[in-house]
């Protein structure tokens, strides 16, 4: 059966794969490539990596296809708009692999395993269901190289949220970093989530709006999505009020692990507000919620590594330094490619479902026990 995870093997006998990851995250931007070579463990070498970006059409039919999807009362039929969305993804996915082998002088036979995360349009953790469109089967046809996709499943019916999926990578990049005792991994994409170590001790959760709603604030109102470096935040003015009203959102009341999905944050009133003071306001929002997840550790990180996009905000990284407790620094200051992260988790997942190793614990994601999955399609 080409669903069958191999069981796990002795430690001697888990050989290092060599694994590409492929990460198409909720800024719907671009999908991010990253090669490494692992046993699943802290033992990993980071290849090269590269992106392609979405054409503005074909974000825009994930994004239609996303809007669509929340109004769906249950699970997302793949017909339609949800199934020309998914074929997009699985073919622009293999195109992504294709490109990355000739660039690199690579074969499809130097690759072990693709790691398919697939284009999320719709998590919903309170009702145990969660949305990746693409099609793993299809990409290892089209690409000749195996393919694990549906990283999220066993975990949601392991009782947990499905998110986030990226702890356990941090955690095994986190042990090679010296006098690091009491850390948080800060990952800003279109949504934020963290990583909280302390003495070997995980916690991870979604903190709330990562770059999405500022993302989307900046396409409406200037036809590009994107606030570089938070010029337009700079110049603008935090409506105090209406960003009072956000931050009394129930979610940030509940405890940890939890997690949300892109559109889970209604920014009504917005829509009154100039464009810089806007983006002021919705990168205020996101740095609000990142102080709120602080207080649900047990401790306040004495650094703050971030990661994602949002790394290159300059005023929002300047805005977290003030608003934190501890040290913020870059992903890169820790000797991690930062744009790249999620990528090469997958591919280390993948790695990981190939030898049955645990993907999520019931600190990371509350499933009930340390739960591995993945499904894997055979070339």
């Amino acid at each position: 059966m080409d669903n069958s995870i191999t069981p796990k093997k002795a430690d001697n006998e888990m050989k290092s794969l060599t694994a590409l990851g492929l990460m198409s995250g909720t800024s719907m931007d671009a999908i991010d490539l990253a090669l490494i070579k692992s046993n699943g463990t802290d033992d990993i070498t980071f290849g090269p990596s590269g992106s392609v970006a979405y054409s503005m059409a074909e974000r825009s039919l994930l994004e239609a296809a996303m809007e669509k999807a929340r109004a769906c009362d249950g699970a997302v039929p793949l017909t339609g708009i949800f199934a020309e969305a998914s074929g997009l993804v699985t073919q622009k996915h293999a195109f992504a692999v294709k490109a990355f082998i000739k660039e690199h002088g690579l074969s499809a036979q130097d690759i072990d395993v693709l790691g398919f995360h697939g284009q999320t349009i719709l998590h919903r953790p309170e009702a145990g269901y969660t949305c990746q469109i693409g099609d793993g089967r299809a990409l290892a046809r089209l690409t000749s190289i195996d393919v694990i996709g549906d990283f999220r499943s066993a975990d949601m019916q392991a009782g947990g949220q499905g998110a986030p999926l990226v702890p356990l990578y941090h955690q095994a990049l986190s042990a090679k970093l010296s006098g690091e005792n009491n850390i948080a991994i800060l990952n800003l994409g279109g949504v934020g989530n963290v990583t909280s170590i302390i003495d070997s001790q995980l916690l991870a959760f979604d903190t709330g709006p990562g770059n999405a709603l500022i993302d989307d604030w900046m396409m409406l109102k200037t036809g590009h999505p994107l606030d570089a470096q938070g010029e337009t935040a700079r110049a603008g003015v935090v409506n105090d009020a209406l960003l009072s009203v956000w931050m009394n959102h129930p979610y940030f009341d509940k405890s940890a692990p939890k997690s949300l999905d892109r559109q889970g944050f209604a920014t009504s009133g917005l829509e009154g507000l100039s464009l810089e003071d806007g983006a002021a306001t919705l990168t205020a929002f996101t740095v609000n919620s990142i102080l709120k997840a602080e207080t649900l550790l047990a401790t306040p990180p004495a650094t703050w590594i971030i990661c994602g996009g949002a790394r290159h905000n300059e005023f929002m990284m300047n805005y977290l330094s003030r608003a934190l407790t501890g040290k913020v620094v870059t992903a890169e200051a820790a000797g991690w490619p930062g744009d790249e992260l999620e990528a090469q988790a997958f591919a280390w997942l993948a790695i990981r479902s190939r030898y049955g190793l645990p993907l999520t614990l019931p600190e990371t994601t509350g499933c009930h026990q340390p739960t591995c999955g993945g499904v894997f399609y055979a070339s």
